[in-house]
């Protein structure tokens, strides 16, 4: 019998066979070198005294300008001093950890009963309706939960109709109720939208397994905890971790159209601190010392849940 020789292909060869997807590879590399890589460039500014806008990035006058006292640090030393860092960190991170007590796991949830539903018919009814918010902006949506939200609005009316009180309110200008709605709101719009992975993941899964466990007497209870639950945990892993990432980010546009001087004590996040003082404020490396360290801590909690989630069920992204 002769023997096959089979040689490893070189760079180029593959290049050559696969020349349309190496194409299509190369101009994603490419958009992601020049808007993710190219602008980091300007952390610099971070460590500049005062930043001017009409000083170009890559000017002389730029590498020449007079760095921040403390060896650069001087803007981040200033942000933990400021007055309103405490209240900052409060909001930004109170809002973000009830979001992912509450709003992670729902979606879950959601897609197990819905996977339960039968009738194909009613389960693409429910399906559009629970992800049709997604597509619409916060500016859009935010102007449909204001006027909800007015004292003559469509929540109230609701409320003194039904003689749950006696006059109405306009609830975003109490700072009392401000997380409350985020996190409704947000719940609300990206509720279906978020469940779609999961159905995909349990759509997945072998059917053979349900049948099995129907065969030994499995109830559809103990089929969701025994088989499609564990199917996808690493699916849901995975969201967890990016979700722990993300923990510093508090949605800059549901907040911003939200945001209102009267509940600024509670709305006042990283996202919004940041705009204020730098387009309002004109502080820009204040500002870029701000949006660094928040991209530094993130990065720190993505790698601490990396860890934990590789130690308890052997499941990370790096």
């Amino acid at each position: 019998m002769k023997q096959i020789q089979l040689h490893k292909k070189t760079f180029f060869q593959r290049f050559r066979d696969e020349k349309y997807l190496q194409i299509m590879a190369l101009l994603g590399i490419a958009w992601m070198l020049v808007f993710n890589y190219a602008p980091m460039y300007g952390i610099i500014i971070a460590f500049k005294k005062n930043y001017r806008i009409t000083v170009p990035l890559f000017s002389l006058d730029f590498l020449k300008s007079e760095w921040a006292a403390n060896g650069g640090f001087f803007h981040f030393i200033q942000f933990f001093k400021d007055e309103e860092f405490v209240n900052i960190m409060t909001n930004t991170l109170g809002i973000s950890l009830i979001k992912l007590c509450v709003n992670f796991p729902l979606p879950i949830v959601f897609a197990l009963f819905l996977n339960e539903v039968r009738s194909q018919k009613f389960k693409k009814v429910v399906q559009t309706i629970s992800y049709l918010p997604h597509f619409l902006s916060w500016v859009v949506l935010g102007g449909i939960l204001t006027t909800w939200l007015s004292e003559t609005g469509l929540f109230n009316e609701l409320l003194v109709k039904t003689g749950l009180i006696e006059q109405g309110k306009t609830y975003l200008a109490y700072p009392e109720y401000f997380w409350s709605i985020i996190i409704l709101s947000d719940l609300w719009k990206e509720l279906g939208w978020s469940a779609i992975i999961y159905l995909a993941a349990i759509a997945g899964i072998d059917q053979e397994l349900y049948e099995a466990a129907r065969i030994d007497g499995a109830g559809r209870m103990r089929q969701i905890f025994s088989i499609t639950l564990p199917s996808i945990s690493g699916t849901i892993t995975i969201l967890f971790i990016l979700a722990v990432g993300g923990l510093f980010n508090s949605n800059f546009d549901q907040i911003f159209v939200l945001w209102n001087p009267l509940n600024s004590s509670r709305s006042n996040v990283i996202d919004i601190y940041t705009y204020n003082v730098a387009m309002r404020g004109m502080r820009y490396s204040y500002a870029a010392a701000i949006g660094l360290f928040k991209s530094v801590a993130a990065f720190i909690l993505l790698f601490i849940a990396n860890k934990v989630t590789k130690k308890i069920n052997e499941t990370s992204l790096f």
